[in-house]
């Protein structure tokens, strides 16, 4: 008696332990995410529609997104503070916008003079890249991941030629993160606007000039038809957009949900890259076909020599005053150091021979 009443008690344990195992396995998760974008922004918000749907379809329905963009919480700039309070559970912005709260965040979205997206993902992923980027957030009840890279970003569109610095002295210009305050240091005055508004601005002359991203995004905001001059790039080699993931949500999910999560999250930041470069191509084609009256300009040299010791001084700047932004500066420093030296026998030296060919 004593044998079966220890073996029925052993069975009991084992099925409530299975029970609770396939209850676990079997709970679902409803996580709310805020985006910058407004409803349908291509490209960007693909990105987080794609991430929701995968993340979705590989846990069999355990793990839904429901998204949120600029017209519903009416905050594009709170991403931030949203999701470290627990207000949402996720976000998808770009870390840059965050530097007037933690100037830290600013070095993982882009640097000027700095990585191609391609040798940014490296350090991201296989330098010291995620590492330093959350000891950022973790303050912030947050964690960070890569949202999605746009490529190298075009210079700007301005309604005048700019052929010397001086004509950049009190130019008003929509321009974020660390180039803003590179052009601040050779005259310009930067501002940040909220992307439904830039059009508006630009018409008005509220802004001289404004920066956006490429062509493919670019050319549905309409700045074509306002202004003549589009300058190339040298400001955002390789912009990052964000992920971001309250701690606590985070905590709360099951390892495999995390897993999936973190899956769904990397390969749609990696979709929108490739993306990006479909829609410029094409968008670029459309604009040399159906507006000939744009004029591709690079900016001067003295205006690129100016623009890059004014970096070199900032950076140093900020390096001398926070311990942690010299490790990131440095760590950014030494990785395309490194990188790019292959990059100069890899793809240059390939663009360089096809450009010979043709």
């Amino acid at each position: 008696m004593k044998l079966r009443s220890a073996l029925t008690a052993l069975a009991l344990t084992l099925a409530t332990g299975l029970a609770a195992t396939q209850a676990i396995a079997q709970e679902r998760f409803t996580l709310r995410l805020a985006e910058t974008w407004g409803p349908n922004f291509p490209i960007f918000g693909d990105a987080t529609k794609n991430m929701a749907r995968m993340a979705e379809e590989m846990s069999d329905g355990r793990l839904r997104i429901r998204i949120d963009s600029a017209n519903k919480h009416k905050a594009p700039f709170g991403i931030f503070d949203m999701v470290k309070a627990g207000q949402y559970d996720l976000g998808h912005s770009a870390s840059y916008y965050w530097k007037g709260k933690v100037p830290n965040t600013l070095f993982f979205t882009s640097m000027p003079f700095g990585m191609t997206a391609l040798e940014q993902y490296a350090w991201f992923y296989h330098g010291d890249g995620m590492a330093l980027m959350q000891e950022v957030y973790e303050p912030h009840n947050m964690l960070s991941f890569p949202g999605g890279n746009t490529g190298i970003q075009m210079g700007g569109w301005f309604r005048k030629e700019i052929n010397s610095l001086e004509d950049l002295q009190g130019l008003k210009m929509r321009i974020p993160g660390f180039a803003g305050e590179v052009f601040a240091e050779v005259g310009v005055n930067p501002t940040n606007i909220a992307p439904g508004e830039l059009y508006t601005a630009l018409e008005r002359g509220t802004i001289d000039a404004t920066e956006w991203v490429g062509p493919a995004l670019d050319l549905r905001l309409g700045f074509q038809q306002i202004a003549d001059y589009y300058y190339t790039g040298w400001h955002e080699p390789a912009t990052e957009l964000q992920f971001l993931v309250n701690k606590e949500t985070w905590e709360e999910l099951p390892d495999d949900l995390r897993e999936i999560l973190r899956i769904a999250m990397r390969t749609a930041a990696y979709d929108m890259l490739v993306h990006s470069m479909h829609e410029n191509a094409g968008a670029w084609a459309s604009i040399t076909e159906e507006h000939p009256n744009i004029e591709v300009r690079t900016f001067p040299d003295e205006v690129i020599q100016a623009m890059f010791q004014a970096n070199q001084k900032l950076l140093a700047e900020a390096a001398e005053g926070d311990e942690l932004a010299k490790r990131i500066v440095d760590s950014q420093r030494q990785y395309l150091d490194n990188a790019r030296a292959y990059t100069e026998i890899s793809d240059r030296a390939y663009l360089n021979t096809m450009a010979e060919l043709e």
